[in-house]
């Protein structure tokens, strides 16, 4: 029996697919700076809460803001998040000390440490393998920051395995001159590299497989954004990670633009590239996010804007400026603010210039 596929049917736009994906550890969120990573990982964590039994977020980005968004200091260890039972956030470093997770002491863990920075995608591997050790007796699921170079760092991990093979050889050659103990040393430092390469290994096998882990793009609806996002897609495509869920951020709504040209100049901006992604990405479900006038911060405001991940927003209608003047709401309501000060200035300008020409006059 031949089935017929409706070439116009657009997939959920939400992100309830990862929801009910119950098999899901690893749920990555990432795409260019400025673009709301952390806000859009926050409240997806926030929802992930509300259908696991624990959740935990991490960041690996130097530059932490998981504490800016819940207003609470978070360290490299899970923390509870206040107001939640189940929802926990660590800042993991990006170039943690290798002497300290390998378990090497002394002079073994300082040489271990120096020769390993020249090893490409080093930090990445570290930085995961503390993900790793932390997230199994910490959490099922994970929503996860990935840093701002995700597709540079990818390529590092995934391509970590094949420079072991230099490495130890060099070990090898320099240790080799060593004094007595000098072998055990070597012994030591090769089961140490062993053991990281498995953590790779692992790493590398868990993120290839789709019923494990997904990866979810963050982006705004300007060029620059498309262009990057779709070199984002490509690399995961070619490192087999599943992507299939875009949040496009700071979207401007035509209902909320009112009489502002400016917000309506944006708008067609903006709509031109939403045609765009709708026409590359069909087969994704693309989530539309509103611009807001102020940051999301705190647990509260994060649950608020987690509800727009499950259900498409609606924009309410712009409120059109009123005879005493009063400005109407949504994100029409600081144009409306800005136009009554220029109004007012205009007005003082005037009183300016008529006192002016009647001194001149006297």
């Amino acid at each position: 029996m031949t089935e017929f596929v409706d070439a116009d049917a657009v997939l959920e736009p939400t992100l309830q697919n990862v929801l009910d994906q119950t098999t899901l550890k690893w749920i990555f969120v990432g795409g260019k700076g400025g673009v709301g990573k952390t806000t859009c990982s926050c409240s997806l964590a926030v929802q992930l809460a509300g259908v696991r039994e624990s959740v935990l977020i991490i960041s690996t980005d130097p530059a932490h803001n998981l504490s800016d968004a819940f207003r609470q200091k978070f360290s490299k260890h899970p923390s509870l998040v206040n107001g939640f039972t189940n929802l926990y956030a660590m800042e993991v470093d990006p170039t943690p000390d290798l002497s300290e997770v390998e378990g090497l002491e002394g002079e073994q863990g300082g040489f271990l440490a120096d020769i390993s920075t020249s090893i490409p995608g080093i930090d990445e591997a570290m930085s995961f393998a503390e993900v790793m050790k932390q997230a199994r007796s910490a959490a099922p699921g994970a929503a996860a920051r990935f840093p701002t170079t995700l597709e540079k760092g990818l390529s590092k991990l995934i391509s970590l395995k094949d420079s072991f093979g230099g490495m130890l050889s060099g070990v090898s050659r320099m240790m080799g001159a060593g004094g007595p103990g000098g072998e055990d040393m070597i012994d030591q430092m090769l089961g140490k590299v062993e053991q990281l390469k498995r953590v790779v290994e692992e790493v590398n096998s868990q993120f290839k497989n789709d019923e494990l882990t997904t990866f979810v793009c963050v982006c705004i609806p300007e060029f620059l954004s498309l262009y990057e996002t779709e070199r984002l897609i490509q690399e995961l495509a070619k490192f087999e990670i599943d992507s299939r869920n875009i949040v496009i951020n700071q979207v401007i709504f035509p209902e909320e633009v009112g009489s502002s040209r400016l917000l309506a100049a944006r708008v067609r901006m903006q709509q031109k590239y939403l045609d765009q992604f709708y026409d590359l990405y069909e087969d994704f479900h693309i989530v539309c996010l509103p611009l807001l006038e102020e940051e999301v911060r705190g647990p509260e405001a994060l649950r608020a804007f987690s509800q727009h991940l499950l259900q498409p927003y609606q924009a309410p209608p712009a409120q059109q400026q009123d005879g005493a003047g009063s400005a109407g709401g949504g994100s029409n309501s600081l144009v409306e603010e800005m136009r009554r000060q220029v109004e007012e200035q205009r007005e003082r300008i005037q009183e300016l210039e008529a006192e002016l020409k009647a001194a001149k006059g006297s």
